[in-house]
């Protein structure tokens, strides 16, 4: 057979390739481009001294090896370009009266934003123990990563933040979401060459397609290619100024170029291009037209390290690696280096910069906006604008539950409701969003579609259901953009919620950790106010996901968050619907905090009335006298507790307790549910927790416990290793097997089923042996006939499915 000849396959003609945007003519004058630059030089040599200098602030003797810190840190190749952007900012507010908050995306950008909050007066106004003078200039360079001092990261310490930059990705999901329900507000957002790398950072470029021109307010991302990250070079640094606009073109957004490293040119520039930006955002905001519209962007290019030292020891340093962190690491002990470090630090002449007591020269106050105006005192960041939310009366929607698991309902329809009325009653001044990657309706919250719609502003097809400009839902395949949206509206005083597969939540682990620690730090602030706490609902969850399997099987992400401080981070297993729509309630209502609901979202008993589950929601833990077998033995300690925590293991706990009660009837059976895991902390702990003679009331100070946990039962069991009790605790929970499999397989896998709590209830109750194991012979027999049944029919035992809570008999099958 002859050899094909195979034939290249001719190209598609490609799209004409917008015009990038040219920069405006020149807005600055002479001297307006001598007093930005000296503006930019005294944040420059401010950051410098933070990160070399414990004495000497001034430079007014000769500079020496004791004025240098012995231990250098933090990030010198960040803060040029973070300084020329909030310098050129403060102009832009100053000309037009605008409402700026700024977000420093690069991480440990720290030097920057103490810089420029100090010039501006709003560091000494919120800190005032580092006065505008020599000694507070000595004090800000010194305390700056030193013990008991602040960190290098824009953290709750740093004046106008609402964004650390610990971990890269989240700047402009915070920035987006801060922006949301915020008419009137622009939201600078510095995006670090380096974070654009993330996944989290470009997912979230998709969130101008949710922001609405006339309800909200803007984001302005300011894109900074300084062109290296720690070691290496980075990909968007490299690419075409061609590429980079067609990429970010293709995005949606108007990119406009900056780049340089002569500072008059650049300033001239930036300064030209930032007025044009804010004119299109103007006209974005004024026009009549629907659909997304075509948001300005700035691409910043200029040398990484920018006016710090061109070369250390015969290498390039400005504008490579080199000068990410700490350009010069030896001036304390190397003679040549502190004459580098002399020479870096009189290149801004600092002489022309500050008076002889030691404050910023008085020219520079033209470039400090009005106290109201100035971004480090902005209220938006320091908890100032938390909006009141009007919330129902959760009794409103709650089940009717005539007696205990009488009634079956998707516990989340209820929350659905109440949430309804969450929405219907902050009309028409929006104070609350729902958000999730696309599981409103999934996870049965449906009902307040009644009330809004999902945020939508690209165009819509037949099909299409609650899509509008304007809806409070917002939703997205993107975890981390749905975390960080919300995160950006809670820390600027609005309100949400955040519901999620359980399974899936783990993803955003990090951005919670992130999060609570914020929080934990603010508390310690006195000028930023308390804020709406971060609240997840976790449905989809393990024990119900054996038809997704063991990908879907995960529980730990509660594992995680509760290594965080108890007054920080709270996680609540409401048992029913009524329990869940309290526990939600009193989330909402709560402040700085994170609180972690779990409920599953398939048809389940439900077990207290609305009057029940808001007295055992407050208390957290309880007695079910109802449930357990020793009010018949009024005159002695119970033989046993079966202690439950979730809903699935309720239901299991409780079934596990019809059976016990059939084949052991003489057995006195306490039953205690866990709602907030929190309270089996000890007290001196955490002060919300139970003390030991509570703790020992409900659960005993020496019988068996056999507690039944949705989670890993490692967690119950580092909770309570202090507590009396604590070697009388047999904990079932999930023990990392899974399948896709039917639900009840899915407890029988991982031994919390009814038959292997009943069977090791009667293990450890004390009984006679041959009792113990008749009972245990018997639950065996069952998991035996479910395997063999499951197996066979792909179907759960009619034992399980069909089984009902009674309060007098029970243990169907047995």
């Amino acid at each position: 057979m002859p050899a094909q000849t195979l034939e290249r396959p001719k190209s598609t003609p490609r799209p004409a390739k917008p015009p990038i945007p040219a920069v405006r003519d020149e807005v600055l004058s002479d001297d307006e481009v001598r007093l930005i630059d000296a503006h930019w030089r005294a944040a420059n040599y401010l950051a410098v001294g933070q990160i070399y200098l414990r004495d000497n602030p001034l430079l007014r003797r000769p500079l020496t090896h004791e004025d240098i810190k012995p231990r250098l840190l933090g990030h010198w190749g960040t803060v040029p370009g973070l300084n020329l952007v909030y310098t050129h900012l403060n102009r832009l507010i100053i000309d037009r009266g605008l409402d700026v908050l700024f977000v420093a995306g690069p991480g440990h950008g720290g030097p920057a934003l103490f810089a420029q909050t100090y010039l501006e007066g709003s560091y000494t106004e919120l800190h005032p123990d580092v006065p505008l003078n020599e000694h507070g200039l000595k004090t800000l360079f010194r305390q700056f990563s030193w013990p008991g001092g602040v960190p290098s990261h824009c953290g709750p310490e740093t004046p106008g933040s609402i964004h650390e930059g610990g971990e890269l990705g989240y700047c402009l999901s915070h920035a987006f979401g801060a922006a949301l329900d915020n008419p009137g507000l622009l939201v600078a957002c510095v995006v670090g060459d380096g974070e654009a790398e993330t996944g989290p950072l470009a997912a979230s470029w998709q969130s101008a397609k949710f922001l609405n021109p006339r309800a909200d307010g803007a984001v302005l991302p300011i894109l900074h290619l300084n062109g290296y990250k720690i070691a290496n070079p980075t990909l968007l640094a490299r690419m075409s100024d061609e590429a980079i606009h067609e990429y970010f073109h293709g995005l949606g957004y108007a990119p406009h170029f900056v780049q340089g490293d002569d500072p008059p040119q650049v300033h001239r520039d930036f300064a030209a291009t930032l007025q044009n930006c804010h004119d299109e955002i103007l006209a974005i905001q004024a026009s009549d037209e629907d659909g997304v519209p075509r948001w300005p962007m700035i691409v910043l290019r200029t040398p990484k390290g920018w006016t710090g030292p061109r070369a250390v020891e015969g290498k390039q340093c400005e504008g490579s690696w080199r000068s990410h962190q700490v350009p010069l690491k030896h001036p304390a002990t190397d003679p040549r280096e502190l004459v580098a470090l002399k020479a870096w630090l009189r290149s801004y002449r600092p002489e022309e910069l500050f008076t002889d007591r030691g404050a910023p020269a008085p020219g520079l106050v033209a470039l400090v906006p009005p106290r109201s105006r100035r971004m480090g005192l902005s209220p938006h960041a320091h908890g100032h604008t938390v909006r009141g939310l009007r919330l129902p009366d959760p009794s409103d929607s709650a089940v009717s539950v005539p007696t205990p698991g009488a009634e079956v309902c998707e516990s989340p329809r209820p929350l659905g409701r109440y949430l309804t009325e969450v929405f219907r009653l902050n009309e028409p001044s929006p104070a609350f969003i729902l958000v999730g990657p696309d599981e409103t309706a999934s996870n049965r919250l449906d009902d307040v579609f009644a009330a809004t719609d999902r945020r939508w502003l690209l165009p819509t097809e037949a099909a299409d259901e609650h899509l509008c400009s304007r809806g409070d839902v917002f939703e997205i395949l993107s975890e981390h953009t749905c975390e960080g949206w919300l995160e950006g509206y809670l820390l600027t005083g609005r309100h949400g919620l955040f519901s999620c597969y359980e399974a899936f939540m783990p993803i955003v682990d990090s951005m919670v950790s992130q999060h609570a620690k914020w929080l934990k730090v603010a508390r310690e602030v006195p000028w930023r106010r308390p804020i709406p706490s971060l609240n997840v609902l976790l449905t989809s969850h393990v024990w119900r996901q054996d038809h997704n399997g063991f990908s879907h099987q995960d529980p730990g992400f509660v594992d995680h968050v509760l290594n965080k401080k108890p007054e920080i981070v709270r996680a609540f297993f409401p048992p029913d619907a009524n329990c869940l729509l309290h526990v939600a309630d009193e989330c909402l209502r709560s402040r700085d905090r994170v609180n972690v609901i779990v409920c599953g979202k398939q048809p389940s008993p439900q077990w207290l009335t609305a009057e029940q589950a808001a007295e055992h929601v407050e208390s957290g833990v309880g007695i079910w006298p109802w449930a357990g077998t020793e009010r018949h033995f009024p005159d002695r300690e119970p033989d046993l507790v079966m202690a439950c925590c979730g809903d699935v293991p309720t239901v299991e706990t409780l079934a596990a307790v019809t059976i016990l009660r059939d084949l052991l009837p003489d057995l006195s059976i306490r039953v205690v549910n866990v709602v907030d895991l929190a309270k089996l902390r000890r007290k001196s702990e955490f002060s919300g927790g139970l003390d030991d003679a509570t703790f020992d009331m409900l659960f005993t100070r020496d019988r068996p416990v056999v507690f039944a946990f949705h989670g890993y039962p490692g967690l119950i069991h580092r909770l309570v290793y202090k507590r009396h009790n604590h070697a009388g605790f047999h904990v079932h929970g999930f023990q990392e097997e899974g399948s896709t499999t039917t639900p009840f397989d899915m407890l029988v896998r991982n031994d919390l089923d009814r038959f292997h709590l009943a069977a090791n209830a009667a293990r450890h109750a004390g009984l006679h042996s041959g009792v113990a194991a008749v009972v245990r012979d018997r639950m065996h027999s069952m998991i035996l006939k479910h395997r063999r049944h499951v197996v066979d029919h792909g179907v759960d035992l009619p034992e399980v499915t069909e089984w009902v809570w009674s309060a007098d008999g029970g243990g169907a099958g047995t």
